[in-house]
């Protein structure tokens, strides 16, 4: 199958509503490029390599890239793009060159190259993100190890707000726990919870190709029998409240639906809201608050937060 590599040049701000159309577009994830990325400090607490090529990376600006099937519609569907894009100017959204690019690429050429560059990441106390193409052994009595192949699902384990979902269940998931995971993506946070003790997780996205890669990815890490992994909307196919919720999902979307959210949490519970933009911080906190959550911890990683709030 042939599939079309449709590359934007922008900004930092407009990062997250390019993904947005992109994703409303009929894209299974993107590829974020920063050139800020070559400068940046990183901490290596948990012995994470960054090996960074600079080809790899946008003289300036920012980079998202995006695949989309090759169909016979699909240069409709790109000029939609452009319009949508171009039409961000009109809330004061800067977009920068906002030039788009497309080429085409065999879906093996895709869905394989990236590999080269995803190797084993101890991202917290415990957990360690292993792909399933490379060999790993623990070195540590306790490591969890998630093996993980993405595909074309969003989430590898290893963005920022993944890495603060999984040290934020590692902390609150509990032997016994309900978990639901709200936009599985490639299943991870609920492989990291089933590992971590808990009894029952709910894994669901609207993105049925994530579902695919999940049910998959679940199965690797032999966690099936406490995982299940439903195609849905938000907390739609979910019957009963649960001890622990994580969302990683993007702010506007968990302000969309944060009474709802706090009907799913057991009383004594908590919320994991991640995916979250720094500038949308206090939105999200607010909105949390104003429907009956009590902030615990607010974690931030780059220009990324996380937050930890309890039903009381």
């Amino acid at each position: 199958m042939k599939w079309m590599e449709l590359s934007v040049l922008t900004t930092n701000e407009a990062v997250e509503p390019i993904s947005n159309i992109l994703h409303e577009a009929g894209a299974s994830g993107v590829v974020i490029e920063d050139s800020l990325e070559l400068d940046k400090e990183r901490e290596d607490q948990f012995g994470e390599l960054y090996e960074l090529n600079p080809l790899d990376f946008p003289t300036s600006g920012v980079r998202v890239k995006a695949y989309l099937a090759a169909t016979s519609f699909i240069y409709e569907t790109v000029e939609e793009i452009k319009l949508a894009i171009e039409n961000l100017r009109n809330f004061d959204i800067s977009i920068g060159e906002g030039t788009v690019t497309l080429h085409e690429v065999d879906e093996e050429d895709w869905a394989t190259a990236w590999k080269q560059y995803y190797h084993p990441v101890k991202i917290s106390n415990r957990f360690t993100i292993v792909p399933t193409w490379e060999d790993y052994t623990p070195v540590q009595t306790d490591e969890l190890i998630i093996e993980l192949d993405p595909g074309m699902a969003f989430g590898t384990g290893t963005h920022p707000t993944t890495v603060m979902c999984l040290q934020a269940l590692e902390k609150h998931v509990k032997l016994g726990d309900s978990v639901i995971d709200v936009g599985t993506g490639s299943g991870v946070l609920a492989i990291g919870a089933a590992l971590l003790g808990a009894e029952h997780v709910h894994a669901l996205d609207l993105d049925e190709v994530a579902v695919t890669a999940a049910t998959a990815n679940v199965a690797l890490n032999k966690v099936q029998d406490r995982v299940r992994t439903v195609h849905g909307n938000l907390l739609d196919s979910v019957e009963a409240p649960a001890d622990v919720v994580v969302a990683n999902i993007l702010a506007d979307i968990i302000l969309s639906f944060t009474s709802d959210a706090f009907q799913m949490v057991k009383p004594g519970g908590v919320y994991i809201t991640s995916g979250i933009i720094g500038a949308r911080k206090d939105d999200v906190r607010n909105g949390l608050e104003a429907a009956g959550f009590v902030i615990e911890e607010v974690m931030m990683m780059e220009d990324w937060v996380a937050i930890i709030s309890r039903k009381n």
